[in-house]
């Protein structure tokens, strides 16, 4: 792999005035020739004169495209002829060699959302799903010479990495120790950095964060989905419920027996805990039934 390198070049600001001086000695030098063309004992100078300082002038000239400028967070890559020799990544104005191919390459921190692409999760239910990627340059060269297009292969392997997440979790579980997308957030947007950098790491990329913008189900599943959770939610909640009033229930017997308040037979318990069962967990308030006879009547 081609790894980065730093390049020594030159301050553009010495090279501009260099340049500059050299510019207009060769256009004094072209007004001085055409001055003695006009003389006849020095016309032949003149001439050469004139030749010499026209070649300097163009040669001058061509210097000045090894003038280049560096951004705040940015780089240039240099080549010769299909030879890389570095990277300058200082800002400013700086002159190298002309003949060099210099390609700029941002390093700023930049993102991107990926498409809403639609895969079967663990279980085998299709999942509308789509992630934010944020990542920059570290490597400029690997960045230019190791893949065709870097911010193309960032894309397609974001979205490749983001489908086979999907495909190793489920949309979401009942059980809290087995990691879904829906209900454990943070460890898998830890798990799609870490594959997304693993693929990404050969094109000189950093991936700083990435996280799922985009989870739902399927359009053709999705209203038996929502009953399907209906139905969970519910059947939590009544087990809630249930546990809540069996302990109530086993509260008041202790406290009645306890305080000596009334003693029940086993069947009077029974009875008992039948009727505080249905009071507390019935949907509807209970309605009343007073008892004029004993108890056992």
């Amino acid at each position: 792999m081609i790894a980065e390198k730093q390049i020594s070049v030159r301050s553009g600001w010495q090279a501009f005035r260099t340049l500059g001086t050299v510019f207009l000695a060769s256009i004094g030098g072209i007004v001085l020739g055409a001055f003695c063309t006009n003389v006849p004992s020095v016309e032949v100078i003149g001439g050469i004169l004139i030749g010499l300082s026209i070649l300097v002038l163009l040669g001058d000239l061509f210097c000045l495209l090894g003038l280049f400028t560096v951004g705040p967070n940015d780089a240039k890559v240099l080549t010769l002829f299909g030879r890389y020799d570095g990277t300058v990544k200082s800002p400013g104005l700086w002159w190298a060699n002309p003949f060099y191919w210099k390609a700029k390459v941002s390093l700023k921190v930049r993102n991107f959302e990926t498409n809403k692409s639609k895969v079967n999760d663990k279980d085998g239910n299709p999942i509308e799903i789509g992630a934010v990627v944020v990542w920059k340059v570290v490597d400029t060269a690997e960045a230019c010479f190791e893949v065709d297009n870097y911010e193309h292969f960032v894309q397609i392997q974001s979205e490749a990495a983001l489908r086979n997440l999907a495909t190793q979790h489920p949309y979401d579980s009942d059980d809290e120790t087995k990691t879904s997308l829906r209900g454990h957030t943070a460890a898998v947007a830890a798990q799609l950095q870490r594959e997304i950098q693993e693929r990404l790491t050969k094109a000189g990329v950093e991936v700083l964060e990435a996280r799922i913008s985009h989870l739902a189900y399927a359009q053709e599943i999705a209203g038996a989905m929502l009953q399907r959770q209906q139905a969970g939610a519910i059947i939590a909640a009544r087990q809630k419920i249930v546990e809540g009033a069996v302990g109530m229930v086993e509260m008041a017997l202790q406290h009645l027996s306890r305080d000596k308040i009334v003693e029940l037979d086993e069947e009077r318990k029974a009875a008992m805990v039948s009727n505080l069962l249905v009071v507390l967990c019935g949907e509807r308030a209970a309605q009343p039934i007073v008892n004029t006879g004993t108890i056992y009547q």
